[in-house]
């Protein structure tokens, strides 16, 4: 069998004479650790056949791997090595080089967390300038977790676009996804630690806490529920249940039997793995290699390798080409798998590196046209997590997103299944074969269903009278919970920091200190209540009967309160935004909050964030925007059915009336507005200059560098078959 070679006139290994001394070192030295490391024979990689295939413009393949300091990347060296053999057995010449991965959960909470959005741009642009710069053709790119994936799928199709825009050959990619990290366990002695503090909180009036503590621990471990537990217990000890030391020794005992060794994705429905999902939506993920519970061997590497030399030499599998194909298809398998918010920016911005023109709208529109079902019955508490769904497709029960697509098909959700992948072939090609396809071949704990367990999942986009844009993720609320929150008026708890909002969450007398608040009068709970009224909350007439605190303490009973927590000065700009995944975990593990509270900030959420979070809002606290010039005691109408929030005229408000509020926010708290700016430039000053998100689009456009944005000229148009 003859040899790929590149169908291009262009080479800078043959035009040129410095690389052709420097590469075909650093191929040998990769070549030579693979037979050592791997134990295979003899590859024939003599310095002499690097340097003729680079002569006459064999494949160029770049292996793109992670850091190993992020759990996922642990096992990317044996992978690598594995990836070199077949590139070279096939007749290409192998490179590899590796990219810093930050870690969402290592990061949350702390500065780190202000420079982890900022990452997927600079990953993006390292994979530009090593591809250009060594001359790659193609890349074989071992995917990870968080913003990774989306990033290098940024970087490549960015690039795909500019050598296709200056007559150059295309670039072509598959990835191999990391494999699932099985989720811990919580070992007997522990379990028995953690009922003691329950019932210790029962036994001395704090029921509510022994609640908290016993549903903590029915999620299996991963980091985000270490947050869950941080709460819980930080409440504990401010009542005295527990000291610091139990503290921190319970700290300690989750956090070492969270993970196993083995390295992964963790096994939540996190960034990690809606990326992992929407990289395969849009066709560039081989089947094979695409959810396994363990490192992938040789041959399934293999397989991987062999397809993409099989389309290297045609445009239409190009990755800019495949992106843009199979971007609906990617929306809708992300709305049905209850995909991460992140993803919101993350796709957009993929679009946008690759030419095309879109927004947060574009997303909304497909997924709407028509509403994408929930499909995915995914649990941490239920033994529903990744890992299990990554052995159900191993084992061949089900084909993973190829089963996805099916469903979501035989649910008549227009799936493009003419769109190219990178097996070679279009979906409809790779479905032809039914054997497996179908969700009902799970029996037993199914995580893709058959049955759509709800008309309707993914991201809704959200607009007002004080912001442009936010997103909510809608397959994180249960219905009880959306009905519960939907058409209510919400009391402003407002912080301008996350800093100051993890505090004052995880402080058990938050709900007094709002009572105290002096804009918080009793005309205006009362006016609150007449609205928010539901059955068994007792009449109008007994609760005006109450003074302030009296009618507030009944509320909070009642559930007629509810609290809209403010979170500002988290946008790109501002300070990077960060997730605001442990200030909804101190939500979500206090039980009277989370039935009061929503949170709505311009940082982001993690993957596995649930409740009623809203995100990503635009424009952003820095720049001007209305949600950082709120005041505690301002009042919201939440329409989560329509998808609105508007800010109330208070005193309409009181006279009976729910009226968006006219005023110039801007111009009558211009004072206001001054001093939080101030203080939002000093915090700023915290983020090395260097790692600022400055001059990008905001959160609605993915937040991609300008010079991204003016070049995303294209329009996105669904191809009449979807439409």
């Amino acid at each position: 069998m003859p040899y790929v070679t590149i169908d291009h006139e262009s080479n800078p290994y043959r035009d040129n004479v410095q690389g052709k001394a420097n590469e075909p070192i650093t191929v040998a030295g990769l070549l030579d650790r693979a037979c050592q490391t791997l134990g295979v024979p003899a590859l024939g990689h003599s310095l002499e056949e690097i340097w003729d295939r680079l002569e006459t413009n064999r494949p160029r393949v770049a292996i793109i791997g992670g850091s190993p300091d992020q759990p996922a990347h642990i096992f990317d060296l044996e992978a690598a090595l594995r990836v070199a053999v077949r590139v070279w057995q096939l007749g290409g010449v192998p490179f590899y080089f590796s990219i810093p991965v930050l870690c969402d959960g290592t990061a949350q909470s702390n500065i780190g967390m202000s420079y982890s959005l900022q990452s997927r741009n600079a990953v993006a642009e390292m994979v530009v300038n090593q591809m250009e710069a060594h001359s790659y053709h193609g890349a074989v790119v071992l995917s990870g977790c968080d913003k990774t994936p989306l990033g290098i799928t940024a970087g490549l199709a960015h690039l795909d676009r500019t050598r296709q825009n200056r007559g150059d050959a295309p670039v072509f990619a598959t990835f191999i996804a990391s494999h699932v990290l099985r989720g811990g366990t919580v070992p007997p002695d522990l379990a028995k630690d953690m009922e003691e503090v329950a019932l210790r909180a029962e036994t001395q009036g704090h029921a509510e806490i022994a609640r908290d503590v016993r549903d903590t621990m029915r999620y299996i471990l991963q980091c985000t529920v270490n947050s869950a537990f941080q709460g819980v217990l930080t409440r504990a000890r401010q009542e005295g249940l527990i000291s610091l030391a139990e503290h921190k020794r319970l700290e300690r005992s989750l956090a070492v039997h969270t993970c196993d060794r083995k390295g992964g994705v963790c096994a939540f429905n996190g960034t990690g793995n809606s990326s992992r999902h929407v990289v395969s939506a849009l066709g560039l993920t081989h089947p094979g290699v695409e959810l396994l519970p363990e490192p992938p061997d040789a041959d399934r590497i293999g397989r991987a390798v062999d397809s993409l030399f099989g389309f290297i030499n045609k445009p239409e599998f190009s990755v800019s080409n495949l992106v843009h194909a199979n971007f609906a298809n990617a929306v809708r398998i992300h709305s049905a798998t209850g995909g991460s918010t992140n993803l919101m920016m993350h796709l957009v911005a993929a679009m946008r590196y690759a030419g095309y023109d879109v927004d947060v709208w574009t997303i909304d529109h497909i997924r709407r046209n028509p509403p994408v079902p929930d499909i995915f019955n995914y649990s941490l508490t239920e033994g529903r997590d990744i890992f299990a769904l990554a052995q159900q497709t191993s084992i061949g029960l089900i084909r993973g997103m190829e089963t996805v697509f099916y469903e979501l098909l035989r649910h008549s959700i227009p799936m493009d299944g003419d769109a190219p992948t990178v097996t070679g072939t279009t979906w409809s090609e790779r479905l032809a074969d039914p054997t497996h396809l179908s969700a009902s071949g799970v029996p037993d704990n199914p995580i893709i269903l058959h049955t759509p367990s709800r008309p309707f999942s993914g991201v809704d986009v959200f607009t007002g009278n004080f912001f442009e844009s936010a997103v909510v993720k809608i397959s994180g609320m249960t219905v009880e919970q959306i009905t519960h929150f939907d058409d209510q008026v919400g009391v402003v708890l407002f912080f301008e920091n996350e800093e100051e909002a993890n505090a004052g969450l995880l402080d058990v007398h938050v709900l007094d200190r709002l009572k105290a608040h002096p804009t918080l009068t009793r005309e205006r709970l009362l006016a609150v209540s007449a609205h928010n009224q539901r059955a068994g909350a007792g009449t109008l007439a007994e609760l005006e009967a109450l003074e302030q605190a009296q009618l507030f303490d009944r509320m909070v009973d009642a559930q007629l309160l509810k609290v809209v927590i403010v979170i500002s000065g988290q946008g790109p700009e501002a300070y990077g935004m960060p997730e605001m995944f442990t200030a909804m975990q101190h939500i979500n593990s206090n039980h009277r909050l989370q039935r009061l509270g929503v949170l709505l900030s311009d940082g982001r959420f993690s993957g596995v964030t649930y409740g009623a979070a809203i995100g990503h809002v635009t424009p952003e606290a820095w720049n001007g925007g209305g949600i950082g010039l709120l005041e505690t005691g301002d009042v919201l109408h939440i329409q989560l059915t329509q998808r609105r929030i508007d800010l109330l005229d208070p005193d309409a408000l009181i006279a009976g009336h729910i009226s968006p509020w006219g005023v110039d926010l801007a111009q009558m708290r211009q004072r206001l507005a001054e001093e939080r700016r101030c203080r939002m430039a000093a915090r700023r000053r915290q983020i090395a200059a260097v790692n600022r998100l400055s001059h990008v689009t905001d959160a609605g456009h993915g937040v991609v560098p300008l010079a991204v944005a003016e070049e995303a000229t294209q329009p996105y148009l669904l191809p009449s078959r979807q439409a």
